[in-house]
C-alpha cells in the first residue's frame, strides 16, 4: 500500500546523535541565565581576584589585610557597576557615601557582607598607614578568607558563568529520588 506524500508524516533528518540525558553536558550548548555583567564590572572582578592572589602571597599582616580589604571593595564596586543607579535627588548626590553604605540599597542580599567589610575600613586605613599591629596575622587571614567568599558569591550573583545542566543521578531506590526527579545539587557549597 503506497502512502501519498500529503498523508505521510513529516520526518526530520537526523543531524547527529541526540543529547545524552545521563552523560556529561559536553553535547549541550551553554546558555546564560541572563545577560552577563557589563565590562566595567568584569574588570573590577578581575582586579579583585588578582588582589586576593596578591594578598595571599604577602607576609606582613598589615599589607595582607589592606590588600584583601581592597579586593573586597573592588568586588562591591563590581556590583555597583552592574546594578547601580545614579542618585536622583541633589541632596543625596552632594553627600559622598562609601560603597559599603550604597551596596545594601543596590543589593540587599549583601547587607551583612557590607556591614562586615565596613567594620574593617578603619583597620584597613591604619594598616595602609603602616601603624604597627593594626592587623594581626589572624585578622588578615580571616579577612582574606571572607573576601574570597564574598567574591565567589558576587560572581554567582552576577551570573558570570554559563549554567550547564548537571548530569542526572537517578538511583530510583528507596533511599534515592524517583526516576526523573532531580537529586540534591552537589555543586553548591552548604550555607552553614
Amino acid at each position: 500500500m503506497a502512502h501519498s506524500s500529503a498523508a505521510a508524516p513529516h520526518r526530520r533528518r537526523a543531524t547527529g546523535p541526540a543529547p545524552s540525558l545521563t552523560g556529561p553536558a559536553s553535547d549541550v550548548h551553554p546558555v546564560l541565565r541572563r545577560a552577563t555583567a557589563p565590562p566595567a564590572a568584569l574588570g573590577l572582578l578581575a582586579q579583585a581576584r588578582a588582589g586576593l592572589e596578591e594578598a595571599a602571597a604577602l607576609e606582613t599582616p598589615n599589607e595582607r589585610y589592606a590588600t584583601a580589604h581592597l579586593a573586597a571593595l573592588r568586588t562591591a564596586a563590581a556590583v555597583l557597576a552592574a546594578r547601580g543607579r545614579p542618585e536622583t535627588s541633589p541632596r543625596r548626590r552632594a553627600r559622598i557615601r562609601s560603597a559599603w553604605e550604597v551596596l545594601p540599597e543596590i543589593a540587599p542580599e549583601l547587607s551583612e557582607w557590607s556591614a562586615l567589610f565596613a567594620s574593617g575600613a578603619a583597620r584597613r586605613a591604619r594598616a595602609e598607614a603602616g601603624i604597627q599591629g593594626a592587623a594581626g596575622r589572624r585578622d588578615a587571614d580571616d579577612l582574606l578568607r571572607d573576601a574570597a567568599m564574598f567574591l565567589r558569591i558576587v560572581e554567582r550573583l552576577l551570573v558570570l558563568q554559563p549554567a550547564l545542566p548537571q548530569p542526572r543521578q537517578d538511583t530510583g531506590g528507596p533511599d534515592g529520588p524517583a526516576p526523573g526527579t532531580p537529586g540534591p545539587r552537589r555543586d553548591l557549597p552548604d550555607a552553614g
